[in-house]
């Protein structure tokens, strides 16, 4: 019988461990485009801004509040782009208490998005489906709070990434990789823009600027990500531009000087005055004298 030597037997280890885990990751479903993905949020208390425990000890997570719009809570659509917008009917009293929390950063508006969409059936015979992966979605919501009111950023930059997949299968997408949203100009409500004065009992417009990009990196500028501080970017073009600026503005002032202004003050001043050729003959500006000849 044969011995396998054991850096063989190392490689045919990872090699069968690669194309299981790949086998496994082509049988899990993908999202396809325009796929919906639901928000669901942690439930927490509106006294305390605690998060709230179901019986198994585990977070419990709850919809996010019904838009208006859709009669449905927020959700996105896997590679839509655009703004969307979702409208809160009322402000309830317990709301708005956990609005306060969200605002003073007391306690964060933690959400999720699930990775993937739900598992329909059974890849292996006797064993339970794989659990769903959710991806973190924090709402960083800015405002300030008064004592009878509150004023809310309503306007929310939501950034969505996809992770990188090969398209064995037709149709499909892929699964999510990471999420955040921002609140947008918080400091703009004394001038009205997209920020809305509350008290309990109002409705609450919320508005969405939604970006997916195809992979967790961010985009970059001219196949490098660059950062020259509060001056902003330079670049090539821009020093380009510059140069050629300055030199057109140089032949323009040389053209004009000596097309002009030159011939000017020849005529008007005889070469005299403040030239050293004065005291050749050639006016009478300082130098050496002209004799007189007899």
């Amino acid at each position: 019988m044969a011995v396998v030597p054991q850096p063989l037997l190392f490689v045919l280890v990872a090699v069968l461990s690669f194309g299981f885990v790949c086998a496994h990751e082509t049988a899990l479903p993908s999202y396809h485009y325009g796929a919906p993905i639901r928000v669901e949020c942690m439930n927490r208390s509106s006294e305390t801004g605690e998060h709230i425990e179901n019986a198994a000890h585990e977070i419990q997570w709850i919809p996010f509040p019904v838009c208006n719009e859709t009669n449905a809570p927020l959700e996105f659509q896997y590679g839509v782009e655009g703004e969307q917008n979702c409208t809160i009917a009322m402000v309830s009293d317990p709301f708005f208490h956990l609005l306060e929390f969200y605002i003073h950063s007391d306690a964060p508006l933690s959400c999720r998005l699930p990775s993937r969409p739900p598992v329909t059936h059974t890849e292996v015979v006797g064993e339970a489906p794989p659990r769903t992966e959710y991806i973190p979605l924090v709402f960083a919501l800015a405002g300030t709070l008064q004592l009878s009111h509150m004023h809310i950023s309503t306007h929310m930059n939501v950034l969505l990434h996809s992770t990188p997949k090969h398209h064995i299968h037709p149709h499909d997408s892929g699964v999510l990789d990471s999420a955040t949203a921002y609140s947008t100009s918080p400091l703009t409500h004394m001038e009205g823009g997209a920020t809305r004065r509350l008290v309990i009992g109002d409705p609450l417009p919320l508005s969405f600027s939604v970006r997916w990009f195809p992979t967790p990196a961010l985009p970059r500028v001219e196949g490098k990500v660059e950062w020259s501080g509060m001056g902003g970017h330079i670049y090539a073009s821009t020093v380009f531009y510059s140069m050629l600026s300055f030199g057109a503005g140089v032949v323009v002032s040389a053209v004009y000087f000596f097309g002009s202004v030159l011939p000017r003050r020849m005529r008007g001043r005889g070469m005299g005055g403040a030239t050293p050729l004065g005291g050749y003959g050639i006016g009478n500006g300082w130098g050496y004298q002209k004799r007189a000849v007899d």
